[in-house]
This record gives structure tokens, C-alpha cells and sequence, in this order.
């Protein structure tokens, strides 16, 4: 089986600038304020948040995985995008690889479109169902979503 790459669009009503910032740039401390339950700490192990990043992602009680390493590949602030690859932990027991790769666009309403990409390489005995990808699908819309809704709650951020 070869790689499963899947591209989603998200609108949003908060505009592009600031959802990157709270998303990206922000979101070690964001995203678990955003997903408390889903996500409890976002830790950088090493880097200082550029190109070569590592950082660890700690899951809640529940959760299939306890955390997961990723390696942040590309970092643009004044094109909104961001890439990473999941480097340990997480589906890597299934995968051999982990791609995304997210731009966020300004809406002509003020408002931004995130577009993610995720590529998923699975090893060569591994079997994935069209269930798992549209599991893995929501989870990430949610996770946008989530941010989204906090940024509402909190417009000081």
C-alpha cells in the first residue's frame, strides 16, 4: 500500500494572522487550553520553535496514545504555513511515516480557510480502513475547530 495523503479546507471566521499565531505559534500553550481533556501539555525537547523543532505531545486520560514526537520541517510566518512529521509515539507503530502540512489563507470576509495536507506512509503489512482515515480527518477539523472556538471565548488572545 502506498501513502494516503488527504487534503481538508476549514473555514474559520477568525482571520488568518491570528489564527497562525494561536495555532502555530501559540499553540504549545493554546491547543491544551483549547482540548484540556484531549491534550495536556505540548513540551519542546529541543530547538527554539523554528526549522529542526522537536517537541512532545502529551494526550489525556482516554486517549489511544499516551504522547507523541514531532519534528517541525517548515515554518513560514509571513505565508502562514507550517509542516511536521511525527518522528515517535502516536500511529507510528502502524505507519513508517507522518506528514502535515498546514496553510492557513485570508478569506476577502476577514475571516481564514485552513488547508492541511496529511500524508500518511503506512508499513508494508499494514492494513488501513477508510474508517481510521475519516477518524483521523475529524480529530483534526476538531482540533481547528476547538482553537477556533477558544480565540471566540477569548479575543484578548
Amino acid at each position: 500500500m502506498g501513502a494516503i495523503t488527504y487534503d481538508m479546507e476549514i473555514p474559520s471566521s477568525i482571520s488568518a494572522e491570528k489564527m497562525f499565531k494561536a495555532f502555530v505559534l501559540d499553540g504549545d500553550t493554546i491547543i491544551p487550553k483549547a482540548l484540556p481533556h484531549a491534550i495536556t501539555c505540548v513540551q519542546t525537547l529541543e530547538g527554539d520553535g523554528g526549522v529542526g523543532t522537536i517537541k512532545l505531545t502529551t494526550f489525556g486520560e482516554g486517549s489511544v496514545h499516551k504522547s507523541v514526537k514531532h519534528r517541525i520541517d517548515g515554518l513560514d510566518k509571513e505565508n502562514f504555513t507550517y509542516s511536521y512529521s511525527i518522528i515517535e509515539g502516536g500511529a507510528l507503530d502502524v505507519f513508517e511515516s507522518i506528514a502535515y502540512h498546514i496553510k492557513i489563507v485570508a478569506t476577502p470576509d476577514g475571516g481564514c480557510v485552513c488547508k492541511n495536507r496529511s500524508i500518511y506512509t503506512p508499513k508494508c503489512d499494514a492494513q488501513v480502513s477508510e474508517e481510521e482515515i475519516k477518524a483521523g480527518k475529524e480529530r483534526a477539523s476538531g482540533i481547528f475547530k476547538k482553537v477556533e472556538a477558544y480565540l471566540l471565548a477569548n479575543p484578548d488572545c
